[in-house]
């Protein structure tokens, strides 16, 4: 019976810790995780890991069944990332040694990690990431000025000249003053067609001699 054996218990919140066991025995187990009947709490899924060049199982031990606002809340790697266990959960590891055969070995809190991390399928350092775009040159800077436009952007097919573009900013101004004034002009024009609209909208089952007969009415 392998002794000193280090397991990892996750309650329901989802809080890890580590369980040093003086005599491992499998069959009592669901006392670690404060059951009180073993009935339902059982592997429910092996991970085979190579790490360091050893190779490991770990085991998930844990139930299925249980009461209400007793779910863990704990997120487990795939396959089991959409199962709903109850109660508190056990880790244990096992080595696999050469001759194919395995005993169980003390679990970290930071070898768990890293096997956590390995069954997600590994997790992007966000200021590792963020280093390396700094590091990158900008392309732009590169460029010589002749061929850069001077708004800084480079000059090919899709991007005109600066004096190209600068005509074509003052005929944009030129247009847009006179939109401005076309639309003062007939402003009064769009608002009547906006009316007519909304009421064709509400009342468009209302014919025309419906609507005729009723200004008949007002006008008396």
């Amino acid at each position: 019976m392998p002794q000193n054996i280090g397991i990892i218990i996750i309650d329901k919140s989802g809080n890890l810790s580590t369980l040093k066991i003086k005599e491992f025995n499998e069959e009592e187990l669901y006392k670690k995780c404060n059951f009180k009947k073993p009935d339902g709490f059982i592997i429910q899924t092996k991970w085979k890991l190579k790490s360091e060049g050893k190779k490991w199982i770990v085991s998930v031990y844990a139930k299925t069944e249980g009461k209400v606002n007793m779910e863990n809340k704990y997120d487990f790697p795939p396959p089991i990332d959409s199962k709903l266990f109850f109660g508190s959960c056990a880790i244990v590891c096992q080595q696999i040694k050469d001759d194919s055969t395995t005993e169980y070995v003390s679990l970290s809190l930071e070898q768990w990690e890293k096997f956590y991390e390995k069954l997600f399928g590994g997790f992007e350092n966000l200021a590792d990431t963020a280093a390396a775009d700094e590091a990158e040159e900008d392309e732009l800077e590169l460029i010589e000025p002749e061929k850069k436009t001077k708004h800084g952007y480079l000059k090919d097919g899709f991007v005109v000249d600066d004096a190209i573009e600068e005509e074509y900013e003052s005929e944009c101004d030129e247009d847009e003053e006179s939109d401005e004034l076309e639309e003062s002009g007939e402003s009064d024009e769009l608002d009547d067609e906006l009316d007519d609209g909304e009421i064709e909208d509400i009342g468009s089952e209302l014919s025309e001699e419906e609507y005729d007969y009723d200004s008949d009415e007002e006008e008396k």
